[in-house]
């Protein structure tokens, strides 16, 4: 019996991922039967029922006035139930299909598309000297490993500093030009106690370390004449113990929250026990959380002359959301308003770990992209999935990823969604992958864990094939800094030594400015469909992209050696031959081009 439908196939429907509220939508199921419907289900259980019409083996359906919202779909034939595989196939059976609707004419930014974003952790990166001031910091020397035994408390203090500073960045701005660089993610660069700058201490000066505004400024102004713009980090969802607005320790001048209930900033928090007991992020008591909804923080973010007005007009393009689960839909809603008050093109990312289109949080639906309250997401379950990939060599889980987020995400925000391979959050990705996920795990055995020869040759290999697909599939690669020089490192604060270009791979350094000249010579990647014609088969993984001017397919192969057969020559660019026929052994991938040329210049 005939039976097919997926969701990412035009013949079966006619709207890639999500749709607008109020936008018809076409659907085919291939099928034999007499009579077939489908049905739409809310998230409060109210059903919506559309009778498909029978056309020799298949039946059309055509879905109105859905309003925004995520929706859950079942097809009904002669009274059985058909839903999907894990791999999108529909089946007998099976889960429901899902369907985000999205609000009318939201304007997704394009800037990013076809871009590269580079991630520093401003302490870490560079250093230029004469500038920043270390005054009460404690400093240590560069390149020396940071603290990560607990102090006589039994707290890890994160407060040893090497010094990175603005100007060194932009001593570095030619070199990150070098990989293709359009756009710099900086985590906090706000005044804190801590070297990672998660505790705010106040959101409206910089820390001093870092230089002064005239610095960021300039900084800003040589990115910005090389093509690169800046996403801040956004972090509102909760504040440092050792801040203006808490004040515990009484190093600011302030009246906070801690020290007496008649300060300014007193209803931000949530004392079960003043002083001593209130609810922080995480049980964490350095960083006191902030209540949602509480209207004078709201303000401070988003008011005239607040936080994103500062930083905005200076220049940036972009914020990330730290934790953005854990802010109310309406805050984001208003950070949103007022980034894009400074152009459409500004990007709002949101820090998800999950599938964020159908995320829970504290009880609650989150409305992200059915309500325009994000452009984007850090791509974390694509991140896993390529480097299971390219550790078990299973293609199925990487095809089903790709499937479902092609199914689910509006391509607008496929292309804008943030690749990751690591961040400051995660174990160095050449480490992680050459002990393949088996790591020390106590801090003293970290700090020395470094890869034999045996783990750096194939963690070399696995890096090259994982960071391909980063880079080629959609949305936008986002590069830890040092990653492509081959840093290693277990998770914080292993995987924050300071940058030293100098003890880099220079091969794996050549492999990523070759990735970023893909990039930016190849418009596929900027422009034209996302993915098309994904494939799997055994360890091997494949797809193709689209672009006015270029055709490019990946074949990735994890496992066994295989041959692979094109219908036609075509040029493989990092074998520079005109074939049609290619042998892929284990951990070796093809890139094939078409385009206006038989060889593509520059690459």
């Amino acid at each position: 019996m005939t039976l097919y439908y997926d969701p990412t196939d035009k013949k079966c429907k006619n709207k890639q991922g999500a749709i607008e509220e109020g936008e018809d939508l076409g659907l085919v199921l291939f099928a034999d039967g007499e009579k077939c419907s489908v049905v739409f289900r809310t998230d409060d259980n109210r059903f919506f029922n559309f009778e498909g019409v029978k056309e020799d083996d298949k039946f059309s359906f055509t879905v109105k006035g859905l309003e925004k919202g995520l929706y859950f779909y079942s097809f009904y034939l002669d009274g059985r139930k058909i839903g999907r595989l894990s791999d999108g196939r529909a089946f007998w059976g099976g889960e429901e299909y899902r369907l985000t609707v999205t609000i009318k004419n939201y304007a997704y930014p394009t800037r990013f598309k076809g871009g590269i974003i580079y991630q520093i952790f401003p302490d870490r990166f560079f250093k230029a000297e004469g500038y920043g001031d270390s005054t009460g910091k404690r400093m240590r020397k560069w390149g020396e490993v940071p603290d990560y035994l607990p102090n006589e408390k039994g707290k890890i203090t994160n407060d040893d500093f090497f010094g990175g500073n603005f100007k060194g960045i932009e001593l570095k701005l030619d070199y990150l030009s070098s990989l293709g660089v359009t756009s710099i993610y900086l985590n906090p660069v706000v005044k804190a106690h801590s070297s990672h700058r998660y505790d705010t201490g106040d959101y409206m000066k910089f820390d001093e370390l870092l230089g002064s505004d005239d610095d960021f400024k300039s900084l800003i102004s040589e990115a910005d004449k090389r093509g690169i713009s800046f996403i801040f980090d956004g972090v509102f969802n909760h504040v440092g113990d050792d801040s203006v607005y808490f004040n515990k320790y009484g190093n600011y001048p302030s009246l906070g929250a801690y020290q007496s209930k008649d300060s300014e900033y007193y209803d931000w928090f949530d004392f079960t026990e003043f002083p001593d007991k209130y609810r922080c992020w995480w049980g964490i008591d350095i960083l006191p959380a902030v209540n949602r909804g509480e209207k004078s923080f709201e303000e401070l973010i988003v008011g005239e002359g607040g936080v994103l007005d500062r930083y905005f007009l200076m220049g940036v393009k972009g914020v990330r959301l730290d934790v953005v689960d854990e802010l109310s839909d309406a805050f984001i809603k208003k950070i949103n308003d007022k980034v894009k008050s400074y152009g459409q093109e500004n990007v709002v990312i949101g820090e998800v770990w999950e599938d964020a289109t159908d995320k829970i949080a504290y009880g609650e639906r989150k409305k992200y992209f059915s309500d325009g309250e994000l452009d984007s997401v850090m791509n974390y379950p694509l991140k896993d999935s390529i480097i299971k990939y390219v550790l078990d060599g299973n293609a199925r889980e990487i095809y089903e990823v790709v499937k479902g987020q092609i199914e689910h995400f509006k391509p607008e925000i496929l292309a804008n969604l943030m690749n990751v391979l690591g961040t400051h959050d995660t174990p160095r990705i050449l480490t992680y992958l050459g002990k393949r996920g088996n790591l020390k795990t106590e801090r003293r055995d970290m700090a020395n864990e470094r890869l034999t020869g045996d783990e750096y040759k194939f963690a070399v290999k696995a890096l090259k094939t994982a960071s391909l697909l980063q880079y080629t599939l959609y949305g936008i690669p986002s590069v830890y800094y040092g990653d492509e020089i081959g840093m290693q490192g277990n998770k914080d604060p292993f995987n924050r030594y300071c940058f030293e270009p100098e003890k880099g791979d220079d091969e794996i350094l050549k492999w990523y400015r070759f990735l970023g000249n893909l990039r930016k010579t190849l418009d596929c990647f900027s422009s034209g469909e996302n993915v098309v014609g994904i494939f799997y088969k055994r360890g091997i993984f494949g797809f193709s992209r689209l672009g006015e001017k270029s055709t490019v397919t990946i074949v990735v192969n994890i496992g066994e050696s295989e041959n692979i057969t094109l219908s036609e020559e075509v040029y493989e660019i990092t074998r520079n031959v005109k074939t049609s026929k290619i042998a892929l052994n284990s951990y070796e991938f093809a890139i094939f081009y078409k385009g206006e040329k038989d060889f593509v210049d520059g690459i």
